[in-house]
């Protein structure tokens, strides 16, 4: 199993990015996918998720509104569109999978998943 992330950089306050997360090695289209992110000093947190169908989903309230979480099973691919973006959303994020074929809920928790990716940086300057 292999979770590749893209689509970070640098933009200011206000701004937008689009992540992507491409998978790999089995068939991720019954699976759970989601986003996490780590700021410096900090915890790794819960962002925003996805069930296999993409018929639910679930979002931490610090970014409900601003980011849109989507999949495109034909793709293996998972994204996260980022709108109005804040210097808080300054972090590493990291995509993650649940192993769990075909739940009808999201994980918010990191034990609930089994794989990850090695993340992509996103810096909001003020």
């Amino acid at each position: 199993v292999l979770l590749v992330e893209s689509g970070g950089g640098l933009v200011q306050s206000g701004g937008s990015l689009s992540l992507s997360c491409a998978a790999s090695g089995r068939t991720f289209s019954r699976d759970t996918m989601g986003w996490f992110r780590q700021a410096p000093g900090k915890e790794r947190e819960f962002v925003a998720g996805i069930t296999w169908s993409g018929g639910s989903t679930s979002y931490a309230d610090s970014v409900k509104g601003r980011f849109t979480i989507s999949r495109d099973n034909a793709k293996n691919t998972v994204y996260l569109q980022m709108n109005s973006l804040k210097p808080e959303d300054t972090a590493v994020y990291y995509c993650a999978v649940d192993l769990r074929v075909f739940r009808e809920r999201v994980g918010v928790a990191q034990s609930e998943y089994d794989y990850w990716g090695q993340g992509t940086q996103v810096t909001v300057s003020s």
